[in-house]
């Protein structure tokens, strides 16, 4: 039986890589950094350590035959950035794979990196993935697009009342299902493939999104569309101003709404499906 170490375990994209190696009957060992957030997560051995301490990492990939990490924040705090996650604590979990002789790393990147180098938490992750380039080991490194999680943001501005939008909102993506995304993972592994852009199956303009969150909630359409210069202005500010907590997802978001987020399609699951399950589970 092979066996996986997946980092990120508890993210989540990472519970479904989990549930995804388990299915295809891999033995799945899950680093996670509180085992208290572990709960049903599909793995046959939970192992908590801080991946920023490489010492605590000794020992861990023993008689693995990948090494899967999607380990990231999405703000810093704590005193924790993402140099300290993102780039470092991948950078120990790439060292103690190669200490430890294991064939093949994956790693969870983001799509149109080489776009979004003067966003930090991009930065820290593009900055890893050169170093992965660089190792003696067979590297496979996935940049999705967007998770039909992040596309919930429509959903609460719709619940609100309304939908900000900048520009036209004729920008494009095709946000992925988890679920859907763990299969592709696990396939573009399997084909020993360097690099997979992946999106899910359908795409949509910003506007369409908006639209689709207000006819889930059944309410009237209210959009607001701002202009792209006060994107491109805030991108400036916000770093300036915002607590970092705030800055580095924002500085995100902003930049990465002013482009197409386009992946080669994946999967079989739908958005609309996912936002009725959301407010059939909203009090």
């Amino acid at each position: 039986m092979k066996h996986v170490f997946v980092a990120g375990a508890t993210g989540y994209l990472g519970r479904h890589i989990c549930s995804q190696y388990k299915r295809q009957g891999w033995r799945v060992t899950a680093l996670v950094r509180n085992a208290e957030h572990a709960q049903g997560l599909c793995a046959d051995h939970i192992v908590e350590a801080q991946a920023t301490w490489p010492e605590a990492l000794e020992g861990l990939m023993a008689g693995m035959d990948l090494v899967v990490s999607s380990l990231g924040i999405t703000r810093q705090a704590d005193g924790v950035g993402y140099w300290d996650v993102d780039y470092q604590a991948n950078a120990n979990l790439l060292a103690e794979a190669l200490r430890a002789g294991v064939p093949r790393f994956a790693y969870i990147h983001v799509l149109h990196a080489d776009r979004m180098s003067s966003v930090p938490m991009v930065a820290a992750k593009s900055a890893f993935v050169r170093k992965l380039q660089a190792a003696p080991i067979r590297a496979t490194v996935i940049a999705p697009t967007g998770y039909f999680s992040d596309m919930v943001e429509f959903l609460d501005m719709a619940r609100r009342g309304r939908v900000w939008l900048f520009g036209d909102g004729s920008q494009r993506i095709n946000p992925i299902h988890g679920a859907d995304l763990a299969e592709a993972v696990y396939d573009a592994i399997a084909a020993n493939a360097t690099w997979c852009n992946i999106g899910g199956p359908e795409t949509f303009t910003q506007t369409e999104l908006a639209h689709l969150a207000f006819a889930t909630l059944n309410r009237p359409d209210r959009i607001t569309y701002l202009p792209d210069w006060l994107r491109r202005a805030a991108i400036r500010i916000v770093p300036k101003i915002a607590p970092r907590s705030i800055a580095g997802p924002v500085h995100f978001f902003l930049t990465a709404s002013g482009m197409n987020m386009v992946g080669d399609p994946h999967g079989t699951r739908h958005l609309a499906d996912a936002f009725r399950t959301c407010t059939d589970t909203s009090p």
